[in-house]
């Protein structure tokens, strides 16, 4: 059963994750090319559809702290000091995405077409910063699921 949890860990983890990670690093480009009020319709709807990846699939990505403490628990290392940090940083990952990341996004979308070229700088500014920070916070917990540092399980 433990096999078939870390499976879906994985495949949920790839699946919803990487395509937040990729929408939300590809928003701030795309808010750049926004105009004001000249704003380029592609543009617009390339920032509509990128925003609405982020949210369903940030949706579809609690399955990954799910299937994981599943797994966790079948390998029986939920006290271990890598997993805790690896829920600190999933957690931290996700309040930046739910809390930061996705209200930034809807504030950009309001103001892009309308406020000029220096407010979607501003936005693109600020969302390039913390998807930064979303994509390195995920990438550390990728690095410690794989070497788990004092791990009994191996590495």
């Amino acid at each position: 059963m433990t096999k078939m949890f870390l499976s879906l860990h994985v495949l949920a983890a790839v699946l919803a994750i990487g395509p937040v990670t990729v929408a939300a690093s590809m928003f701030p480009g795309a808010l750049r090319r926004t105009d004001g009020d000249h704003a380029d319709r592609d543009a617009l709807v390339t920032l509509r559809t990128l925003h609405r990846i982020c949210r369903v699939y940030a949706a579809i990505g609690i399955a990954v702290p799910v299937f994981g403490f599943a797994t966790a628990a079948g390998l029986g290392v939920l006290g271990n000091g890598w997993l805790i940090t690896s829920i600190l940083l999933t957690a931290a990952a996700a309040a930046n995405l739910a809390l930061l990341i996705l209200p930034a996004q809807d504030d950009a979308l309001a103001a892009a077409g309308t406020t000029g070229s220096a407010a979607g700088s501003i936005y693109a500014g600020r969302l390039a910063m913390l998807t930064g920070v979303f994509n390195l916070l995920w990438a550390t917990v990728t690095v410690l699921m794989i070497i788990r540092p004092g791990s009994t399980t191996g590495a």
